[in-house]
């Protein structure tokens, strides 16, 4: 899966970042008939339905020419939310001190789900602090499976 949302990141960044918007992340999940390649996207002053639309008809003509995914699938383009998804350590490193949930691709010490805050972020390691009510964890960026940011009202 990563080198697919990887080949696509290179294909669409440049033409979404022409269009005013930057690329937040992309999930494909693969289920058959029913695949969905969703895309996020942002701007300083949000994102709106058209903006959606603008991008989705924009990167349904380019994956129709460059045809980077075998088989069918759903496009769905999308704001990335008040839980916004956390893709790669820069957004770790701007909601640092931010509450998340995460799951990791496998178990640390038997448990794949956590919550908490965001302690510290390090680019050297490539990890985060999690500060959770049992006490930190440090957590391999590369090891987790999704991660969302958890809305504070």
């Amino acid at each position: 899966m990563a080198k697919i949302t990887e080949k696509i990141t290179s294909l669409i960044g440049p033409v979404l970042e022409d269009m005013g918007y930057e690329l937040v992340g992309i999930e494909y999940i693969a289920s058959g008939k029913h695949s969905t390649l969703r895309i996020f996207i942002d701007t300083d002053h949000g994102i709106g339905i058209e903006d959606c639309e603008k991008a989705s008809h924009q990167l349904s003509a380019i994956f129709d020419v460059e045809d980077p995914i075998t088989g069918q699938y759903n496009l769905e383009v999308s704001s990335p939310g008040i839980e916004r998804p956390l893709f790669h350590i820069g957004h770790y490193q701007r909601f640092l001190g931010n509450d998340i949930s995460l799951r990791m691709v496998r178990p640390i010490n038997k448990q794949r789900k956590f919550k908490g805050s965001i302690g510290s972020v390090s680019e050297l390691d490539n990890t985060i602090e999690l500060i959770t009510e049992l006490g930190s964890v440090t957590l391999d960026i590369d090891m987790i499976e999704k991660a969302n940011l958890i809305a504070d009202f």
